[in-house]
């Protein structure tokens, strides 16, 4: 087709340019802004619309997530702007808006509820500092996480950690975002762990999730997990898995969003991973109880089959309740169903050694834990009171029924002389001092006796 003059060519060309090659660019991670810059050379006119604001500033927002206050701080046009974040940016530009978007959420809810977990972050590392780091350890670092490390450099070495916390009566878990260098530092090459970087560390526990760089041992690339020595196996290499994601972006963002939309409660300026299923809400009367639920890795493992869980518990009075509603708790009842249809009954006074008083408005949260033999089980039961005015008056009040899965977990290849694995006993346990534990309480009875990492057991954090 002939085109006579330049205002026939910019109608021709533009929407050419909008509606088949934009749409060509955002689905090419590699050559984004080659077709546009090509056409820009054959002519001064094309070369002008392949400039065209409208279009570059509609990529720049898509892919870079910039606005308008960026560009005019710039000081430059859209089209040389988004060639500016393409030099440095561009094998990213898959992941990049996803990543960013969660880390600006993330830091924004930060802000708010954990303020001094900002002052933590590290400043983004620079293509130079990733590529030594790759040739330091001999693997390739995937795409997604080189591209989130290059927006912030992990969190300086502190407590509380970015990626979580847990405390029990003597036990306290916060796992710190390792910054790119410490990770290389603590890049595995012996046997049971190859070719796999931590993610995160807990000062603690020593306990780490670590990502796979290569498909070897039975894990597959990229993945993320928490290591699970084989307690079973003479072989020390024998490692099983505890699967937390197919990927870093997956792993990553998957976690923001539990932070930003509340899945994970705030306390004490800590995130507690602590996952609350909307349905495990049960009001009897003018008392509500919820229930959330979290699985330790660190005093779990898959042989011999013993899963650790911990579920918190809020217990609250309506703030409408009458005054005479007044009422305290006297026992708990509990109904236990494993995966594999065991059926267990348990019941005693109180909770975790109190007998909470509850009025109008008054909120009182527990936490306790348990352990299963099967990798998924539900709970169930109620709590009696009497009430203040009239402690003839008995009643319960429902507790919901609320589930404990413990993640997917991967055995390794190869596992050799397995002894065989015994049933492991639930609320049957007895503490240090000979005392009946019957899983409703903060003591871990005989836990000592797994092989935790070192330190595991420490005093009391929060």
């Amino acid at each position: 087709m002939y085109i006579q003059d330049s205002t026939t060519l910019e109608y021709c060309v533009v929407p050419v340019l909008e509606y088949c090659v934009v749409p060509l660019l955002e689905y090419s991670v590699v050559t984004v802004p080659v077709c546009l810059l090509s056409c820009s050379l054959v002519s001064r006119r094309l070369n002008e619309l392949c400039r065209h604001n409208p279009l570059w500033k509609r990529l720049s927002c898509k892919h870079w997530l910039l606005t308008d206050a960026d560009r005019l701080q710039s000081g430059v046009s859209w089209f040389c702007l988004f060639k500016q974040y393409y030099r440095d940016l561009g094998r990213y530009v898959q992941y990049y808006p996803v990543l960013k978007s969660a880390w600006e959420q993330l830091k924004s809810f930060l802000q708010l509820r954990c303020p001094r977990m900002i002052a933590s972050l590290k400043e983004g590392a620079t293509e130079v500092e990733l590529n030594d780091i790759e040739a330091q350890i001999g693997c390739r670092l995937p795409d997604d996480y080189r591209c989130s490390y290059r927006i912030h450099n992990g969190q300086k070495l502190v407590i509380p950690g970015l990626m979580g916390s847990m405390s029990l009566s003597n036990h306290y878990r916060s796992e710190v975002l390792l910054d790119v260098e410490t990770a290389a530092g603590g890049f595995q090459q012996k046997k049971g762990m190859r070719r796999c970087l931590p993610l995160t560390f807990c000062f603690h526990t020593g306990l780490s999730q670590y990502m796979a760089l290569q498909p070897a041992e039975g894990r597959r690339m990229f993945e993320s997990f928490y290591p699970c020595p084989d307690q079973t196996a003479q072989d020390p290499s024998a490692i099983d898995m505890f699967i937390t994601g197919s990927c870093f972006v997956e792993w990553f963002t998957g976690y923001v969003h539990n932070v930003v939309t509340g899945e994970y409660p705030i306390i004490r300026d800590q995130i507690f991973r602590y996952v609350h299923d909307k349905s495990c809400v049960a009001t009897t009367g003018d008392i509500t109880v919820s229930v959330s639920t979290s699985f330790l890795p660190e005093l779990s493992s898959v042989h011999p089959p013993h899963f650790f869980f911990t579920y918190r518990i809020r217990i609250e009075m309506s703030s409408s309740a009458l005054p005479e509603a007044a009422c305290q708790l006297d026992s708990r009842y509990w109904r236990i169903t494993t995966s594999d249809g065991n059926v267990e009954e348990v019941q005693g006074p109180g909770v975790v050694g109190e007998f909470p008083v509850m009025t109008p408005g008054k909120v009182h949260e527990y936490a306790s834990c348990t352990t299963f033999s099967t990798p998924s089980e539900y709970m169930e039961g109620h709590y009696t009171f009497h009430r203040l005015a009239n402690k003839e008056e008995v009643f319960q009040v429902a507790i919901p029924r609320f589930h404990m899965v413990c993640p997917p977990f991967r055995e390794p290849l190869v596992r050799t002389q397995r002894a065989s694995t015994s049933y492991v006993p639930r609320f049957d346990d007895h503490d240090d001092d000979g005392e009946y534990w019957d899983g409703d309480g903060d003591d871990f009875g005989d836990l000592r006796q797994s092989d935790v990492a070192a330190g595991a057991w420490c005093p009391r954090h929060i």
